[in-house]
């Protein structure tokens, strides 16, 4: 099946959504879902979104938070306007239907976390993702010019280059899995958006759901866009350690509320490591743990906030203490079981500040992109805030473009080639291969690296991706295939990106360059070479 619109947008998260209810006020919206739509990123985000509302803060507070966690790398000017227009965007999502919590009537309650100097953060309570995909999709579904194709899964960006067209290289669409029928269909568009989010699941063990193997970072590398700072990954400090919790995030409000970190023998430590104890940013905070479990030999350390009222806590962290509550833990009377966990991707697909990215017609926003918002580590909630307001600028970016004049010729984008496949009877192949990749890169491409381990690593990933590739080939497309593939992908882009950088750096740290090194004061870009493609 072929379609045809204005504007197609593979994934439904924040940054997805914003952008398609802004460019639905020109064109017509094809939004693609990997599950339904409201499995996303978003969704399971606990802290919220950081804004300067309070009187006794300011812009420029928020801009040097955002550069003093960056680690050197942030790009200034892009830090400034994102933190300017942060105001205007909240406004947008509470004209959209979002309801944050007030302490009074259009008076919003703000929370601190880790990095920052003032309390910023807007929040529902701790389920505030949940509260935004809500509202926002609630519009979108019910917007007479966005189409949702859910369970559809995204293979491929179709480009002039692979068509053999001359020319500047471009974007025409992709092709995408109809998981249900396992029939892929062709969607062509003028303006192809990827908000795919990160790539967790390329790690043994993290907070983010089974959708985020890295769709979006692959999709672009192999259509020729660049790639930059995929070495910084962020490991959120305290996700909950238990057998049947899977990627439950404790969320950061909780450091940000009074909470405190000690050991099993009830011991605080977080002092030894920075004068900001539970305040520091997330790096110091999960290398800390790290370090502490590698001396102790234990599974986990404990997040403790039973000092506080009882009622307080439940009312504060309704979610958290109701799950908790589900896994025997009652955090109004005892501390909570922690370890890290990946969390969030600081690099992806490099953009400029409109979320246009180094191909034309192609561009990428959220936790998918880099933007230089982050730099070397991403400040507490400026990941919804970086989706909300990139969303916007690049939807009305594309909204101008297509408002200046008629867009180039697209060509018929030929229909997808199953020649030679068959259907695979050893689907015991995708599930080994997926197992090795995030079990080598949580052991050798963790929180603390080596350029050894590191080494290792790539020796290792090279082999998978032949296997991978003559797997891919040779047998009937699915979706457990198009992300083992695209995992394996990324994790050799990281792998690369770690290997390139002679230093520690944010949320890089490399025990054989234990100091920042200047001459790496740069962004990382990889491009795939002609060649490779």
């Amino acid at each position: 099946m072929q379609q045809t619109y204005d504007h197609l947008v593979i994934g439904s998260g924040i940054a997805g959504l914003t952008y398609a209810l802004i460019a639905a006020e020109q064109g017509n919206v094809a939004v693609i879902a990997k599950r339904g739509a409201d499995t996303t990123t978003t969704r399971q985000a606990q802290g919220g979104i950081a804004a300067v509302f309070d009187p006794h803060d300011s812009l420029e507070n928020h801009v040097q938070d955002t550069l003093r966690a960056g680690g050197g790398l942030c790009h200034e000017e892009v830090v400034r306007e994102v933190v300017k227009e942060a105001r205007q965007g909240i406004e947008k999502l509470v004209e959209w239907g979002v309801r944050f919590s007030e302490i009074s009537k259009g008076n919003f309650h703000l929370t601190r976390e880790g990095g920052h100097s003032y309390p910023r953060i807007l929040h529902t309570d701790d389920a505030s993702g949940k509260e935004i995909q809500r509202a926002l999709l609630e519009r979108a579904k019910t917007h007479p010019r966005i189409s949702f194709f859910e369970h559809h899964a995204a293979i491929d960006l179709m480009t002039t280059t692979k068509l053999k067209i001359a020319g500047t290289p471009r974007c025409l669409g992709a092709y995408i899995l109809n998981i249900e029928t396992d029939e892929v269909d062709v969607f062509q568009a003028a303006t192809t958006i990827l908000a795919t989010g990160g790539a967790g699941k390329v790690y043994l063990y993290t907070s983010n759901p089974d959708i985020s193997s890295g769709d979006g970072i692959a999709m672009a590398y192999r259509a020729g866009a660049s790639v930059a700072n995929l070495e910084f990954i962020q490991f959120h400090p305290t996700c909950l350690y238990h057998p049947f919790a899977k990627s439950f995030l404790i969320s950061e409000a909780v450091r940000g509320e009074g909470g405190k970190l000690r050991l099993k023998s009830g011991e605080q430590f977080m002092k030894r490591y920075d004068d900001r104890a539970e305040l520091a940013t997330r790096d110091i905070v999960a290398r800390a743990i790290d370090a502490e479990l590698k001396k102790t030999g234990d599974d986990y350390v404990l997040l403790d906030i039973s000092h506080k009222p009882a009622d307080w806590i439940r009312e504060r962290f309704p979610m958290l203490s109701e799950k908790c509550r589900a896994f025997g833990i009652d955090m109004t009377k005892e501390p909570i079981p922690v370890v890290p966990a990946a969390h969030y991707f600081c690099g992806g697909v490099l953009t400029d500040q409109y979320g246009k990215t180094t191909l034309q017609h192609l561009f990428a926003c959220g936790e998918v992109a880099c933007t230089g918002l982050h730099g070397a580590n991403r400040l507490a909630s400026n990941g919804l805030l970086e989706g909300m307001v990139f969303g916007a600028r690049a939807a009305k970016h594309a909204c101008e473009n297509m408002r200046r004049g008629p867009q180039p010729c697209v060509p018929t984008i030929p229909p997808w080639d199953t020649t030679g496949t068959n259907d695979s009877d050893e689907e015991v192949v995708i599930s080994q291969n997926w197992d090795e990749i995030r079990r080598l890169m949580w052991n050798y491409v963790g929180i603390v690296r080596s350029d050894k381990r590191l080494l290792r690593a790539k020796r290792r990933i090279d082999i998978l991706q032949e296997e991978i590739r003559d797997y891919y080939w040779n047998f009937t497309i699915t979706n457990n295939l198009i992300e083992l593939r695209n995992l394996a992908l990324v994790a050799d882009l990281i792998i690369q990106s770690a290997l390139a950088r002679k230093e520690s750096r944010g949320l890089h740290y490399n025990i054989d360059y234990p100091a920042k090194n200047d001459d790496f004061k740069k962004d990382t870009i990889l491009r795939m070479s002609p060649l490779q493609s």
